[in-house]
């Protein structure tokens, strides 16, 4: 194995084609297809599904690129210490349900590194997305909840995809509504203050089972309901319809939430927010860079990290 042949391979997968990534390492395609070949035979395994519509990595190969880069990190830390001039574009990925408080870590991140050249990914997705992301190395973290209702299910998940949860923190419910909403009148709401308003819920795709719910209480019947796939619609339709969605009662006015009200709902129940990794996989030092700064805006809520 050469550390040419990791930097080779990371921008196969940047790229999803031998052919561009050939073109961007200015190498010829035969020559990197070789490099490949000879690295899939050194460690006995199939890094690559190929086919017509280009190149995409297998589990096998999202895992070994995982350890790679966490190699080509500290080559750049080498060479940086040693004052060789190669700046290697940072690689990193979360993935994790609809929270504000997820979103502006990654800004804080991506402010941070301040470099020309990175490669990030935020993705906000389904619940069973976030599992699949980790478990196929997607992405290094995923950020979802448990409670008293989806645990048992979906730690089972976790354990079936080899996966690790770290309780964050726990939130009690809060009703999300727009600042002109008549609800906001009152400190607190119970669940009969909400029967007249739409209930806003992000859909989950295949996987609509209500242990994949983003929301707690998502067994409850609604007279109105309306389904949502990104936060910035669910954000809209709050202000434009007097709709209301439950979560943690994490707002961040920096991300322009300005407009947005959240209210503590009278409710049994509470939220315990945590992150996925996979146990196969030791954290790069951006993923824990990125904790961090996850941490810390939470803090800055006013919540008690677990384990603090």
């Amino acid at each position: 194995m050469r550390i040419q042949q990791l930097t080779y391979l990371e921008k196969i997968a940047a790229t999803g084609s031998i052919n561009e990534a050939a073109k961007q390492l200015f190498i010829s395609q035969p020559s990197l297809s070789q490099a490949m070949k000879e690295l899939e035979k050194e460690y006995q395994l199939q890094l690559f599904y190929r086919s017509k519509l280009g190149i995409t990595l297998t589990a096998e190969g999202r895992e070994f690129l995982n350890y790679a880069r966490g190699i080509l990190d500290q080559v750049n830390l080498l060479n940086d210490h040693f004052n060789v001039e190669v700046v290697r574009k940072h690689v990193f990925s979360v993935s994790g349900q609809h929270y504000a408080f997820v979103v502006h870590a990654f800004v804080e991140l991506v402010k941070r590194i301040g470099q020309d050249e990175y490669q990030f990914t935020l993705r906000e997705t389904q619940t069973q997305n976030v599992l699949d992301d980790i478990q196929t190395f997607r992405s290094e973290i995923g950020v979802i909840y448990l409670n008293q209702f989806n645990r048992a299910v979906l730690t089972r998940l976790i354990a079936e995809k080899d996966l690790s949860f770290t309780p964050l923190f726990v939130a009690q419910p809060h009703v999300f509504v727009g600042r002109d909403n008549p609800l906001t009148s009152k400190a607190r709401l119970t669940l009969a203050d909400l029967t007249d308003y739409p209930y806003l819920s992000y859909e989950q795709g295949e996987n609509n089972s209500f242990y994949f719910a983003e929301e707690i209480l998502s067994t409850m019947p609604h007279k109105k309901q309306i389904q949502i796939s990104d936060r910035a619609t669910i954000f809209n339709l709050m202000v434009g319809l007097n709709g209301y969605t439950i979560s943690s009662g994490i707002i961040s006015s920096e991300l322009n939430d300005e407009k947005i009200v959240a209210i503590p709902l009278d409710v049994p129940d509470s939220m315990t927010l945590g992150y996925l990794t996979h146990k196969k996989i030791e954290l790069s030092a951006l993923a824990t860079e990125y904790l961090v700064l996850l941490k810390q805006h939470i803090r800055n809520y006013g919540f008690t990290i677990i384990g603090d």
